[in-house]
């Protein structure tokens, strides 16, 4: 027992402990269930302090593409530990963040050219948002306003939040938020709408931001590629910059090693995290082309980008990082990728008419079951709580979107378990 302990708290449970003195995200802790105590990770599955094992089926918080604990992983973390755990990357530079980068370019779609590193989803997109504005400013034609969609969310730091949907993540902070204007996902009906709206909005647009082929934490949400291409090929006619959020959709979650590979116009700037380190640790990246690096080069220091963070560039995560990519890069991972896809591909068809499926989607390796409740869905609806209870009851770990259930594992996940995962959600379907 932990000398630090108080007294008070020496008999109460991990769960009790945690009540006292933890606030949780995306949390409402007057009324939060309690939490449940994990002890430990393996492939797949986490296990609580009581020995139960529970199905990790949205690869916690969609970062775990690999499975918990990866041999791999941990033993080149282990020895980076031995080597280097960090230094100051302003006048420094260390051998696996110039590695990571060499490696990491050459697979992002397009002409990617630099790297700039930053330590999660939200900070790599403020960073993009920064390059895009500052870029204009530095070439003297300042344009201010953002394109976003709909719906879109990139983040929980300001800007991550302005050039997302407005929802109840952002209510307490409007006034707050820079202008953005928001457009509708493209599809055949609209796309020559959207097309004329963003050519009449060129003068002002700085950049258009974009989730490509899915919107997560707005419904997991799905649109196709080719609307896509077609706007971002309007930003490129119009002298707009685009910038792909691939925190999500990055490292094979949509079928490709990345979503954007789909496009036949490339973006000018990726946003990566999430799977970037397999689930490891925190890393995030920003990426770039040429054209927008060089637009800050100059005699002139107030062209300089002015961001950072204390941890840019850990080398423990840049190693996570290239463990991950090794892994990813094996035939085996993108075989289980397909095979995913081919599962999820089969379960929908088993469960699209169901009297209480509403909607069902998936790109890849996620797919999404709307549930048909009556009402407009809701982050907030009650049948959520109701799911979430019932899924953990049977060992998996689902958290719904409100009445949105999503499964997005690890890649590693058997067939066997896939089953189990989906035998659940049938279930689920005739008792609630």
């Amino acid at each position: 027992m932990s000398d630090s302990l108080q007294p008070e708290n020496a008999q109460l449970n991990l769960t009790e402990r945690d009540q006292k003195v933890i606030w949780h995200p995306y949390t409402q802790m007057k009324n939060a269930l309690p939490h449940i105590p994990i002890v430990r990770g393996e492939g797949v599955y986490v296990f609580d302090e009581h020995g139960k094992r529970y199905i990790d089926a949205v690869s916690s918080w969609w970062v775990n593409i690999h499975g918990h604990t990866h041999p791999h992983i941990a033993k080149k973390v282990a020895e980076q530990l031995t080597v280097l755990e960090h230094v100051i990357f302003a006048g420094f530079t260390h051998e696996p963040a110039v590695l990571l980068a060499e490696r990491l370019l050459p697979l992002l779609p397009g002409q990617q050219d630099k790297v700039f590193y930053t330590d999660n989803g939200s900070t790599a997109v403020e960073v993009a948002l920064k390059m895009c504005l500052q870029y204009w400013d530095n070439k003297q034609q300042p344009k201010n306003k953002i394109l976003a969609f709909k719906n879109a969310y990139h983040g929980d730091t300001f800007g991550a939040m302005s050039v997302s949907g407005r929802s109840i993540f952002t209510d307490a902070f409007n006034s707050l938020l820079f202008d953005v204007a928001f457009i509708d996902l493209p599809n055949a009906d609209n796309i020559e709408t959207l097309k004329a709206q963003i050519a009449n909005l060129k003068a002002e647009v700085a950049c258009f931001i974009f989730e490509p082929l899915i919107l997560g934490s707005g419904g997991m949400l799905m649109y196709e590629a080719q609307y896509l291409d077609e706007l971002v090929a309007t930003c490129k006619q119009n002298n707009i910059l685009t910038i792909a959020d691939e925190v999500m959709t990055g490292f094979g979650r949509t079928g490709t090693y990345f979503a954007c590979e789909k496009l036949t116009h490339k973006p000018d700037i990726f946003c990566l995290s999430k799977g970037l380190t397999g689930g490891t640790m925190p890393l995030g990246v920003t990426t770039c082309t040429n054209e927008i690096y060089n637009a800050f080069l100059s005699d002139d220091k107030l062209k300089t980008l002015y961001h950072g963070h204390s941890f840019t560039a850990n080398p423990i995560s840049c190693v996570a990082s290239l463990a991950s990519l090794d892994i990813l890069l094996e035939s085996t991972t993108l075989e289980n990728i397909k095979r995913i896809e081919a599962k999820h591909a089969v379960f929908l068809q088993e469960i699209k008419n169901h009297v209480k499926v509403k909607a069902i989607r998936q790109t890849g390796t996620i797919i999404a079951i709307e549930w048909e409740t009556g009402n407009e869905t809701s982050y907030l609806s009650n049948l959520r709580n109701l799911l979430y209870a019932y899924f953990l009851d049977k060992g998996i770990i689902l958290r719904p979107l409100g009445n949105i259930i999503y499964i997005l594992p690890p890649y590693i996940i058997s067939n066997e378990d896939l089953d189990y995962v989906y035998g659940a959600i049938k279930s689920a379907l005739e008792e609630i």
